[in-house]
């Protein structure tokens, strides 16, 4: 049978904001995977504390929810014994690059097959618009009267410095093409990182859709993501516009293919002898 929309219909009440840009993030993500014909039974959601981490309890799919910012570790241990599952990480800024700062850092070194999704709204929007790492600096907050002393934290830069194997961004508003570009993340293999701008109609009076219409613009077809310096300077020259799309992209070597090459696989199917477990923890007492 086809996977249809119905497949993934959620009963759970949907409590965001009216106007929230997670909710074209969210019909995107519903989208890419039945047009990739994805049961949801196959599928894998991990997110944390937030938001944007609401979003696999509006899905009707596979999800776990852990502690703000450990979404990717979660993740990686799901797909390392789940390797025939499609796993995905629903983040926002701040668990992915503040609390999960380091993890989402190390996730790039393994290149676990797996997809991260970061809903970017510039802001803690869960509690109440408190600066996130991709706040801009000097922009006033209820924590920050005299604005944001820090300067915002580059995640694209950061992700194709260390080599990251697959590294886009997409705008919520933009449905079509944000369908594209997870598409292509979820079919990569390796770690996928997607920055997905976001406006929070709450808390933030800048980053508006009007904001994002006027500043955004999709790579053209020429673009070569392979080319990683090209890439790096695509997102460090200073400019008011932001690319949208696939930015970079390589075919590093997975993690999994690694470490699991010599174990029968997947391992949540291998046999566990409890009495393994008593002659270790014997060793520990």
């Amino acid at each position: 049978m086809p996977v249809t929309e119905r497949d993934y219909e959620s009963l759970v009440e949907n409590q965001w904001c009216p106007g929230c840009g997670n909710f074209g993030i969210l019909t995107a993500v519903k989208k890419a995977l039945i047009e990739l014909q994805l049961s949801p039974d196959r599928v894998i959601i991990a997110s944390g504390i937030g938001q944007g981490p609401k979003l696999p309890h509006y899905l009707h799919v596979n999800t776990f929810n852990g502690l703000h910012g450990r979404e990717v570790p979660s993740a990686e241990a799901i797909k390392l014994t789940a390797d025939d599952m499609t796993v995905i990480v629903d983040a926002g800024d701040g668990g992915a690059y503040a609390e999960g700062g380091n993890h989402f850092t190390h996730a790039i070194r393994r290149n676990i097959d797996m997809t991260l999704l970061v809903h970017d709204n510039f802001c803690y929007g869960l509690t109440k618009g408190q600066p996130s790492p991709t706040t801009e600096h000097g922009a006033v907050t209820k924590i920050t009267p005299d604005g944001v002393a820090a300067d915002p934290l580059n995640p694209l830069a950061l992700a194709i410095s260390q080599g990251c194997s697959f590294v886009a961004q997409g705008m919520s508003a933009r449905t079509g093409h944000l369908v594209d570009i997870l598409k292509k993340a979820i079919l990569h293999k390796g770690f996928s990182f997607v920055n997905i701008y976001q406006p929070c109609v709450t808390w933030d009076r800048v980053h508006t859709y009007q904001y994002y219409k006027e500043r955004c613009y999709e790579l053209r077809p020429e673009y070569d993501p392979r080319n990683q310096m090209k890439a790096l300077e695509l997102v460090l020259t200073p400019s008011d516009k932001h690319p949208l799309g696939v930015i970079y992209e390589n075919d590093r070597t997975t993690y999994e293919s690694q470490v699991l090459a010599h174990i029968p696989h997947p391992l949540r199917d291998q046999p566990v002898d409890p009495k393994l477990a008593v002659s270790l923890y014997k060793e520990f007492v």
